[in-house]
């Protein structure tokens, strides 16, 4: 029992400095909307400022003290200033990813300055033996457990009483409100992040003389600290303290008592996560003054005859190498697989993962064990541990359901530690008897020797073959039904969602092909020696992957060759020594400023720039650009308007509540084929809660929906969609990443059940459907189909928005306000387009619109609500003699609107 008291007190110590180095993680949150992924490294470049100036230049102790943190505030103040403020308008995953490039940098300054050897560091914390209800502890706990509890509520007290509280609080809700009423959002920021890495600083100090220091310790820190900002939803300093003091309490205890399982108290900060992210299932109060710029993405086309050219040259080139040359050139393409499985997950499908490293150890896991313990030749023990890792790829996918940005990030990266720790650090899963892994022995390849110690240039050859093949997959798959489906995912979930993809599926579609990948490349890693040892599944190494996956260009796949060059041992650093002796040593702080650059000047890569040029050259060579093959020629008869499948929607008793607000009470309408139906009244009357309950889009809804003979009431949104209940969106959420004529594919196509599989081989494509040609005519949209969305005009927009919701086979279209914002002679030629698809297509329309005049014209039907309840329902006529509904409107249009 004494000994479960101790433990638990030293974990309360523990704890505390995990909630310090929190607290530090939800300020820069709170002031600056930024995950601050590079928080650990500021503290541990503070503490190392401490160290070297007390150790190594007398420096009082506690001036020395002041100086790290002095240090630690002014680095936040930097990375800031320099780096995140150029991205304030740049995507999620472009300011994600420059915290991990501060971290790159401040690690490798650290490592090449330090060395990465543990330090023993003394504290000024008393250190004298105290006992507490029997149990002995060291007096520095309690005291670092004060410290927590003082700076808690400090900070509280900051947040809620002063103005700079306020105005951060400001700021994090609306900063273009907060910025009207005269508070900087900029200054706001700044203080935020110099306060928040003082505190990096401060708890690095302070932990050294507990864990010692190290630049992977320090590092390594921040995920015990994520865990306890998640706890604290990165907004409550109190629930922040409690988390970190429940980890550190636990941790302890699993150290005293769970020693016989390798790595299970460096789990729990991954458990803590797992759990707060499944049970809250919604991602991080992200803001949205913004809209975020996603990363541009390559078409996915390949040229026969260059690459045949490449790979003959590369053959070549290798044949003609040294055993040097070989080995950097098999890094090159190693490094260049696990980057390409991160262009799967997150340059396609928008999923930030943080795994990669940890996936390719799996495969290498599973390879080695087939190879060593039953036999399995090369060729099979590559496919056994490709295969086998899917699955782990899927499992590490399941948050993705539930969570994405940040959070997934933030999960995949705790997986993939806990991965590590209990299974790669684990002598007795990972290593066989007299070896320093799983011993694997020579490789043959079909009989043919192609041992990477033997001979470094076959072995190069081979991975060069399979990362072309690899390479190839992606391509066919950025080409195909299933690419165009994870692109419209990436995004914009809701609007795939209502075209009846189903976003979970492809989600766990890109997580298996990206594990595959990264298996591949783990595989390779671990057989080119005679043993797989997994010092190079570093977990933490993922992060450094992304970053080289963004020099590259995370949406090129030209991008992941480029990107490799910057990692160590690669042809990038051969070259390096070439130049200059030495420069390898370096290559990860010079790979981690090319990446902080390529971020502010250029967030698309080397990847679009080099195909930019390609396609220029192409264009030169071939000026002349032919008409699209999908499009009827004039001298062929144009398709005949088809007809929607008959099927009514009866929507009964539909409620809709918020909290204790009721948008919608008891709604009930029908809406029959070939007819208009339109919902009207004045704002906030729940037109648009009662069309997204309708879709499926909310869960607060109660009552039913049937379509046709179905009640589709508790079908998801996906299957709603492909039953051929599609809508618009007042803000269109038109996939921006697609042309025009991709984002009608991704609303008409419909894969087949083995379309994911044989995609990988020959990409799925046929001709635009009939009624998608005859929608393109009615939309006159069919000289604007190669155009990237972002070129068309407002009008234009709004028009494909509702082209594509056909393009989906609806029987019922909803739509909402698609007249906002146009001109009259516009509205006035949608609302004759609109009459068409209910007259000549036998769709039945749902129309919530403010411009009651186009209501009247439009519809057979009109349901009026105010505040959630219907309040009238009859013909235009019916509608336009109601008293109620004109009292209704008086303080939204003018009387003669109704008259």
């Amino acid at each position: 029992m004494d000994d479960i008291l101790r433990f638990a007190l030293l974990g309360l110590g523990l704890g505390a400095l995990y909630a310090l180095t929190a607290h530090g993680i939800v300020l820069v949150y709170r002031g600056s909307g930024v995950l601050n992924l590079a928080h650990g490294a500021i503290g541990m470049a503070g503490a190392y400022v401490q160290w070297e100036l007390a150790g190594r230049h007398s420096v009082p102790y506690w001036p020395a003290t002041a100086c790290g943190v002095l240090a630690s505030a002014v680095l936040g103040v930097l990375t800031h200033l320099l780096v995140l403020r150029p991205l304030r308008r740049a995507s999620t995953l472009a300011r994600l990813v420059a915290t991990l490039a501060v971290f790159i940098v401040l690690t490798a300054i650290a490592v090449k300055r330090y060395g990465d050897s543990l330090q023993l560091v003394p504290g000024k914390l008393p250190t004298r033996l105290l006992t507490i209800a029997g149990a002995t502890v060291s007096e520095d706990r309690v005291w670092l457990l004060g410290i927590a509890l003082a700076v808690t509520v400090v900070l509280h007290l900051l947040y809620k009483r002063t103005l700079f509280g306020l105005g951060t609080t400001a700021v994090a809700e609306n900063e273009g409100a907060a910025a009207s009423l005269g508070w900087s959002p900029d200054l706001i920021a700044t203080g935020n992040w110099a306060l928040g890495s003082a505190l990096a600083g401060l708890t690095g100090i302070l932990i050294v003389p507990v864990i010692g220091l190290s630049v992977t310790g320090l590092t390594t820190l921040l995920l015990s600290a994520l865990a306890a900002a998640l706890v604290g939803r990165f907004s409550s300093f109190p629930v922040t303290l409690a988390g970190g003091l429940v980890i550190g309490i636990v941790q302890s205890e699993l150290t005293r008592f769970g020693s016989d399982v390798t790595g299970l108290a460096s789990s729990v900060p991954f458990l803590f996560i797992a759990l707060v992210l499944v049970a809250r299932g919604r991602a991080l109060p992200l803001r949205g003054t913004f809209l975020d710029r996603l990363p541009a993405l390559g078409t996915g086309r390949v040229r026969p005859v260059p690459l045949a050219l490449a790979v003959v040259v590369g053959l070549l080139l290798v044949s003609l190498s040294t055993p040097l040359w070989a080995d950097a050139i098999t890094n090159t393409l190693v490094v260049s697989l696990i980057i390409l499985s991160i262009v799967v997950v997150t340059g396609y499908a928008g999923q930030v993962s943080l795994a990669a490293y940890a996936l390719a150890g799996t495969g290498a896991f599973i390879a080695g064990h087939t190879a060593a313990d039953w036999g399995w030749p090369f060729e099979l023990a590559l496919l056994a541990g490709v295969l086998g890792t899917v699955p782990i790829g899927l499992l590490f996918a399941l948050p993705a359901v539930r969570t994405r940005g940040v959070n997934l990030a933030i999960i995949t990266l705790g997986l993939g530690t806990t991965l590590e720790a209990l299974v790669f650090q684990n002598t007795d899963l990972s290593t066989t008897p007299g070896s320093d892994g799983i011993a694997v022995g020579h490789q043959t390849l079909f009989g043919i020797s192609i041992s990477g110690v033997d001979h470094p240039q076959r072995y190069a050859a081979v991975v060069l073959v399979l990362f072309v093949a690899a390479a190839l997959v992606v391509a066919n798959v950025r080409r195909s039904r299933t690419g165009r489906r994870l692109v419209a995912v990436r995004a914009n979930e809701r609007a795939a969602a209502a075209l009846g993809i189903d976003v979970r599926a492809a989600k766990l579609y890109a997580f298996g092909l990206s594990a595959a990948i990264a298996a591949l490349a783990g595989v390779l890693t671990g057989f080119r020696s005679t043993s797989v040892v997994f010092s190079d599944f570093a977990s933490f190494d993922s992060i450094t992957a992304l970053g080289l996956a963004v020099i590259g260009g995370v949406g090129f796949l030209i991008g992941p060759l480029f990107g490799a060059t910057f990692a160590a041992g690669t042809v990038g650093a051969r070259f390096g020594d070439l130049v200059l002796p030495g420069l390898s040593e370096w290559m990860p702080l010079i790979g981690g400023i090319i990446l902080v650059l390529t971020l502010v000047g250029n967030q698309d890569g080397i990847g679009k720039e080099v195909g930019r040029q390609a396609e220029g050259v192409r264009r030169r060579l071939s000026p002349t650009r032919g008409r699209l093959a999908i499009l009827p020629t004039e001298e062929a008869a144009a398709p005949d308007v088809p007809r929607a499948t008959p099927l009514p929607l009866h929507v009964r008793d539909l409620t809709v509540r918020y909290g204790g607000v009721v948008a919608v009470d008891g709604l009930s309408l029908d809406v029959e084929p070939g007819r208009v139906v339109g919902l009207i009244g004045p704002n906030g009357a729940g037109k648009t809660s009662a069309i997204d309950a309708v879709t499926g889009f909310t869960r607060a809804a109660s009552g039913g929906v049937r379509f046709g003979d179905r009640d589709v009431t508790r079908l998801p949104v996906h299957r709603r969609a492909a039953a051929g209940l599609s809508r618009s969106f007042q803000s269109l959420e038109l996939f921006e990443d697609m042309t025009v004529l991709d984002n009608l594919y991704a609303a008409c196509d419909r894969p087949g059940r083995w379309a994911w599989l044989t995609d990988l081989i020959r990409p799925g494509s046929r001709p635009l459907p009939s009624h998608v040609l005859v929608a393109v005519r009615e939309f006159g949209l069919q000289d604007s189909l190669d155009r990237p969305v972002g070129d068309l005009s407002y009008g234009e927009r709004r028009l494909l928005a509702i082209a594509r919701a056909v393009a989906a086979s609806p029987s019922v279209l909803l739509l909402d306000e698609p007249a906002a914002g146009l001109s009259d002679d516009e509205t006035r030629e949608l609302a004759h387009l609109v009459r068409r698809l209910a007259e000549d297509w036998g769709m039945g329309v749902l129309l919530i619109e403010h411009d009651v005049d186009m209501v009247m014209s439009v519809c057979d039907q009109i349901v009026v609500l105010d505040f959630g309840r219907r309040i009238c329902a009859g013909t235009p006529e019916e509608v336009r003699r109601d008293p109620t509904v004109r009292a209704a409107y008086l303080g939204d249009l003018e009387p003669e609107a109704l008259a």
